[in-house]
């Protein structure tokens, strides 16, 4: 792949680093990423991966705009209340960069169509807001060996955790949750609340860790779930064991 002049331009600030460069953006290029959810994690995240020079991206979400939605998710406005996320998120995509190849897919993901919908991505970012669907995801994501970036907000704390669960020392999403979780073990924001800017925090650091994931730039954070607390404010990392008896990914299977 040649950049062109334009992509020079573009994408010069990337490009001068030396931990991405030239070859970096050429990766970013050439990467799918599926984002799970066009909700607060999904809007922060979305616009930054369009803006990296994504090759192609996935959105899958099939709700619709609601008015408070609106508090954390600004990739929307107060005229597209009533649409469809993914398809205005689409549109957006479009408008803020050509070089991004933007599918919308209105369907809500699951154990039965998780494998197809992730098929053919470099990685995946999951800002869903239900346990039943992140394991459905991670072990789709698993089996086809496909970097999984876990992002999830509440209150004032979000928390970003990036997973290769096939390999031998690597966790998977499921090895960090268990099994004992449905839809109903979800407390969500419209019941405890959330800070707007957390939501924003969260798809900014789950877009930097899906770049980091197809360019390899720095430290990998495989396996370590970032913790960032919005009352302190502070920041800690814990390091996740693989689950030996992990259904998904564990050795004693």
């Amino acid at each position: 792949m040649i950049l062109s002049d334009d992509q020079l331009d573009r994408y010069a600030r990337h490009i001068v680093l030396k931990e991405i460069g030239g070859e970096g953006q050429k990766k970013l290029l050439g990467a799918r990423v599926v984002v799970i959810g066009a909700g607060g994690i999904g809007a922060a995240a979305i616009p930054y991966l369009a803006a990296a020079g994504i090759g192609a991206m996935a959105i899958i979400d099939d709700d619709r705009i609601e008015l408070a939605n609106l508090q954390r998710q600004p990739i929307f406005g107060t005229g597209d209340i009533g649409a469809l996320k993914a398809e205005t998120a689409k549109r957006r995509v479009a408008a803020l960069n050509p070089d991004v190849a933007v599918e919308a897919i209105v369907a809500r993901i699951g154990a039965d169509n998780a494998p197809g919908l992730i098929a053919g991505a470099d990685a995946v970012i999951d800002g869903s807001d239900n346990f039943a669907t992140r394991l459905a995801v991670s072990d789709a994501c698993t089996a086809a060996r496909v970097p999984l970036v876990s992002a999830a907000i509440g209150q004032f704390q979000a928390q970003i955790g990036t997973f290769r669960g096939w390999t031998a020392e690597a966790p998977c999403y499921r090895c960090y949750v268990g099994d004992a979780f449905d839809a109903e073990d979800c407390d969500t924001c419209s019941e405890l609340g959330v800070l707007g800017a957390m939501a924003g925090l969260a798809g900014c650091f789950a877009a930097l860790e899906a770049v980091r994931a197809i360019t390899g730039f720095g430290e990998d954070q495989t396996g370590r779930m970032h913790i960032f607390d919005g009352l302190k404010p502070a920041m800690r990392t814990i390091r996740i064991v693989k689950d030996p008896a992990c259904r998904t990914c564990g050795t004693a299977r």
